[in-house]
């Protein structure tokens, strides 16, 4: 493969779980050829499932445990399919906003790598348990534009895994798992950078970063509410750079008013 475009059309596709999980390194040129694909290819291993299921409350059984890191990771195959989708979609967009979804694919990739092997230890490999393509229900479309992409998974989800990510992180090591509660915070403080990157391009297509222009880009059933977690993490999503404003508001109990 001898372009980004071409490696990332690859990797959305394929129906190898092993190319899902280790692909290729990409390549550095970008041809600037778009197209928009429709749906990700899935390898036979994985079982869709229709509905998302509840989280497990109780940890400490590793098949609990172990279920929701296979979420977890799933949520991550998602982003960096995404990321790649959008690589497609967008040819028209700067150089370097295109470089950045690349950066932050590898870097999914790299995460879904850490939990697909402490799935292995827990003995439950990627695999074991039905999957959902939420992601790809919520943030891509024929007609959706850049700004309404880095709202929905950068701003929204990327954003809101923030919140989850402390908690997750603590309920691990609450449940004796010291490895899983390391790759949650490693994770969940490198999905900073991600949000920021989100933030950044958003100002850059609408001109600013308004609640209510942000709210409009998430398409229903999805809601501010639904992106965040029980408790805001205010001090990553400072860092992050989500305005006190757009915090206050999404904080709020009744944010979807």
């Amino acid at each position: 493969m001898s372009t980004v475009e071409a490696w990332a059309r690859e990797f959305v596709l394929s129906t190898s779980l092993e190319t899902k999980l280790r692909p290729a390194l990409p390549p550095s040129e970008f041809s600037g050829v778009g197209e928009r694909l429709a749906a990700p290819g899935r390898p036979p291993e994985l079982v869709a499932r229709e509905k998302r299921r509840k989280t497990p409350r109780e940890l400490r059984d590793p098949a609990r445990r172990a279920e929701v890191i296979h979420t977890f990771l799933h949520h991550e195959l998602q982003a960096a399919e995404l990321m790649a989708w959008a690589i497609l979609a967008f040819p028209e967009t700067p150089l370097g906003f295109r470089r950045g979804l690349l950066g932050i694919c590898r870097d999914e990739l790299r995460h879904l790598g850490l939990y697909a092997d402490h799935l292995v230890t827990l003995g439950h490999p990627f695999g074991s348990f039905p999957i959902n393509d939420w992601f790809w229900k919520r943030v891509p479309g024929p007609d959706v534009t850049p700004a309404q992409f880095v709202a929905r998974l950068g701003i929204a989800f990327e954003g809101g895994n923030l919140d989850h990510g402390v908690r997750f992180t603590e309920k691990f090591a609450e449940a004796g798992d010291a490895r899983a509660a390391e790759i949650q915070a490693l994770i969940t403080r490198e999905e900073e950078a991600h949000a920021a990157f989100a933030l950044h391009w958003f100002r850059e297509f609408t001109g600013g970063l308004d609640f209510e222009t942000w709210r409009k880009c998430l398409p229903e059933p999805l809601s501010p509410m639904m992106a965040r977690g029980e408790v805001v993490n205010i001090e990553a999503r400072t860092r992050a750079g989500y305005p006190p404003d757009f915090l206050a508001r999404l904080s709020a109990p009744w944010s979807d008013e």
